[in-house]
């Protein structure tokens, strides 16, 4: 879960000088103001620590893992060892500046000062829904504006394409009579434009609609290799399968973009398509030419994806792109809808 965004980032820290105020105020008038100070920066130390542990860490490493034995065990240990060495740094600090007479520190005496971090660790979870819907909101609102700026955009680029279509209709029945591999590259284009105008707008599209854009797509693309190239697609999946659009298409672009050598006539390309275990596997496998990865091509970047997908997704995705040797491997594996 992301907490780096300006308004959980604001929110976090108005909940923090609340905190703090809150423990200086209560212990002032017992304590008095040094051992108020001092016992409000442990304090507060101590419930960050559990809290962050707990949300950033256990929680969606372990718990939306559904490790909840691990979980368990690793709350217990976060919550002794925060709370024996809160006990331990607040006696040897209130001795150094003899707030306290020095005394024995015993592993009971420390065990004291656990139970108060059992409350700390279920704030933690009301906190982490907090942040969580405060970014969700956010997120979702950045959606809905990428969204309105996308529809005017197909709206601007709309000029008549019943009427573009009509016409390369036309145009694929006559060149067909005299040059049929033409017309049919024709007919993928069609296909192409088709797709970005009806399906890209929707929120999600079958699976294999998503699937014949990319080949028609690469056999566009094809053509302007002068010795051509070996594709080898491997598909496995449920055909009622759907998908959100678009997200396979930026790996599939970069590899004719940066993994074709156009004078070669060894260019090839593996590309894997698996539904396993609940989850949509997308690998394709080239080799490189360029020296630099691109991080946005055209709005449709690695670096894009990933902000959709997290958008999509949150966590629950998982993208790596590498180098080995001469290949150029990319890995995707998103949740079956």
């Amino acid at each position: 879960m992301k907490l780096k965004k300006p308004g959980t980032t604001l929110l976090q820290l108005l909940i923090w000088v609340a905190v703090l105020l809150l423990i200086f105020f209560s212990a002032l008038p017992m304590d008095g103001p040094r051992k108020s100070v001092i016992s409000t920066i442990i304090s507060t130390l101590s419930y960050a620590i559990i809290i962050y542990g707990n949300i950033l860490f256990l929680y969606p490493i372990f718990y939306q893992k559904r490790k909840f034995v691990w979980y368990g065990v690793l709350v217990v240990l976060l919550l002794v060892v925060v709370g024996m060495l809160r006990g331990y740094i607040s006696i040897i600090v209130y001795q150094y500046f003899s707030i306290i007479k020095p005394v024995h520190i015993s592993f009971w005496r420390l065990l004291y000062y656990v139970p108060s971090g059992i409350l700390i660790y279920i704030l933690s979870l009301i906190f982490r829904i907090s942040i969580a819907y405060f970014t969700l909101k956010q997120q979702t609102e950045e959606i809905m504006l990428q969204k309105s700026q996308a529809e005017l955009n197909l709206l601007k680029s709309q000029v008549q394409p019943h009427f573009l279509f009509n016409t390369l209709n036309n145009i694929y029945y006559k060149v067909y009579k005299v040059d049929p591999p033409s017309a049919n590259l024709i007919e993928r284009l069609s296909d192409i434009m088709r797709y970005f105008v009806d399906e890209s707008p929707k929120d999600v599209v079958p699976l294999s609609t998503e699937v014949a854009f990319i080949e028609n797509y690469m056999a566009l693309e094809r053509i302007r290799i002068r010795y051509g190239v070996i594709i080898n697609f491997e598909k496995a999946y449920q055909a009622e399968l759907r998908i959100p659009p678009m997200l396979l298409m930026t790996f599939v672009e970069n590899i004719f973009k940066h993994g074709i050598n156009k004078s070669s006539k060894q260019n090839q390309i593996d590309i894997s398509l698996v539904q396993k275990g609940g989850y949509l596997l997308f690998s394709t496998s080239n080799r490189w030419f360029n020296s630099t990865v691109p991080t946005n091509t055209n709005g449709f970047g690695i670096s894009n994806l990933s902000k959709r997908l997290s958008m999509l997704y949150g966590s629950n995705f998982e993208l790596t792109t590498q180098k080995n040797g001469e290949l150029y491997l990319a890995f995707l594996k998103i949740p079956l809808l």
